[in-house]
C-alpha cells in the first residue's frame, strides 16, 4: 500500500509526524482529560512554557488533531478524533495486509516442508 493508493495519505502523514514529539502527545493526553483548555492550563501540567505548548497546539492543529474555540478573550482547545480515528483505520489495515502477507508465506513454506518430506 503506497501513499498513492491512499486518499487520506496528507493526513494520516501529518498526524505520524505529529504525534512522533513526545511532548505534542503528552499535551494531547492532557487535553483529553481535561476535555478543553487553554494554553495556560496546559502549560500549568507540562514541564515546557506557555510559548512552547503553543507551538505545539499549532502543530497539533495543523494535523487536524485539535481545534481552537474563542471563548471572550480566552482560545481554548480541544481534540479532534477523526483525524486519529482515519489514522488507526490506515493502520488496521494495514496490520490487517502484513497478517495476510505473512499467512501466505506460512502456508507456502508449510506446503515446502510437507513436500519434503514426501520426498
Amino acid at each position: 500500500m503506497t501513499t498513492t493508493d491512499r486518499p487520506d495519505a496528507d493526513l494520516v502523514d501529518g498526524v505520524l509526524a505529529a504525534l512522533a514529539d513526545p511532548t505534542r502527545r503528552e499535551l494531547l493526553d492532557v487535553l483529553s482529560g481535561r476535555g478543553q483548555a487553554t494554553a495556560t492550563t496546559i502549560a500549568a501540567e507540562l514541564p515546557v512554557s506557555r510559548q512552547a505548548v503553543v507551538k505545539h497546539l499549532a502543530v497539533l492543529d495543523t494535523a487536524g488533531l485539535v481545534e481552537s474555540t474563542k471563548v471572550g478573550r480566552e482560545v481554548r482547545f480541544s481534540v479532534r478524533p477523526e483525524a486519529l480515528d482515519t489514522t488507526a483505520r490506515w493502520m488496521a489495515a494495514l496490520a490487517a495486509d502484513w497478517d495476510r502477507r505473512l499467512g501466505r508465506i506460512k502456508r507456502l513454506a508449510e506446503a515446502a516442508e510437507a513436500a519434503a518430506r514426501d520426498a
